[in-house]
């Protein structure tokens, strides 16, 4: 989710939903530590509840960093020990450290003991030529003998070998059962399930057993599911929160950054997906698109995307 879940995604995602948990992209330690913390972490109060997660894998470092993160008033902080990437291995973090548990939990060791928020770590079901029933087995009982909070279970294995990043989105296929039997093992434990979870009615089945669910790229190019959450996962008695209604709630946000001179296109490049499969997202997502990067572009054009987008059937005027 690089580049995706950044400050401005947050802030409109919490417009579809009050209760579920936002993360950030993943944030190196050295650039926590050294770099300027106020454009990588930083974050708006309206985002709450929020994760940071970071990527390293020296114990002090990750302590730092954690110490750093709870400062700026983060919610949990999490270890990635699940992306792939080039980039990422050879820095020595990410789903490579499937293959050195006791470092992971060395790491949530530290951090547990320099911050009072939640530690978590979001891992691969193995990497490679591993076993999956071991590689897994071995982190999640590290990690929580170590005090982590949870382990999110992103249920593929990481090829780091003959694989591109891409390639592995679909290959080798997701392995559920896996996580599930993970649950069984740990019933004590907060195991939650990531890992191609496209829809609602797909995923709502695996909380009669986990403990949570995590959605990835189903949510950036569908935020609208996330206006159902809060009802259906969350037992809220309160409506479903409409595509129209998200877009009218998050105009004060927009109009507050603008008048700090961030651009409009940065944040509504989120907001693309918002009307996907319903009359008119073709002309929302062009008039975003064409109009949002010119200069001096503001809520007019979000105005004139909104008009472009019908509401039949939407609930709009009972929500107005």
């Amino acid at each position: 989710m690089m580049e995706w879940t950044d400050r401005h995604c947050r802030a409109f995602h919490r417009q579809l939903t009050r209760n579920a948990l936002l993360y950030t992209e993943m944030v190196t330690t050295g650039a926590v530590i050294h770099g300027d913390r106020n454009h990588l972490i930083g974050f708006s109060d309206i985002e709450h509840p929020v994760a940071c997660q970071l990527g390293g894998s020296d114990p002090k470092e990750m302590a730092e960093a954690a110490r750093i993160v709870s400062e700026f008033g983060y919610d949990e902080v999490n270890i990635n020990v699940g992306c792939p990437s080039d980039r990422v291995q050879s820095g020595r973090f990410g789903a490579c450290l499937m293959e050195e548990p006791e470092l992971v939990a060395a790491c949530v060791a530290a951090m547990k003991d320099a911050v009072d928020i939640s530690v978590t770590v979001k891992c691969r079901i193995g990497v490679d030529d591993q076993d999956p029933e071991e590689a897994l087995d071995r982190m999640a009982d590290a990690t929580f003998a170590a005090g982590s909070d949870a382990l999110w279970v992103h249920a593929r294995k990481a090829w780091l070998q003959g694989l591109s990043p891409k390639e592995n989105r679909d290959i080798p296929p997701l392995d559920y059962d896996r996580v599930m039997r993970l649950k069984q093992r740990l019933p004590d434990q907060f195991i939650g399930l990531n890992g191609g979870l496209q829809t609602l009615d797909q995923a709502e089945p695996y909380l009669q057993q986990l403990d949570g669910l995590m959605f990835g790229r189903a949510a950036y190019h569908t935020p609208q599911i996330l206006g159902e959450v809060d009802r259906r996962l969350y037992g809220a008695d309160a409506d479903d929160v409409s595509p129209w209604a998200a877009v009218k709630a998050h105009m004060g946000y927009l109009d507050d950054q603008l008048s700090k001179g961030v651009k409009l296109a940065r944040m509504t490049r989120h907001m693309l997906g918002l009307f996907h499969g319903r009359p008119g997202a073709r002309s929302w997502r062009r008039i975003l698109t064409v109009e949002a990067i010119r200069p001096g572009a503001g809520l007019e054009v979000v105005e004139k995307a909104l008009a472009a987008v019908s509401p039949a059937g939407s609930g709009l005027e009972a929500a107005e």
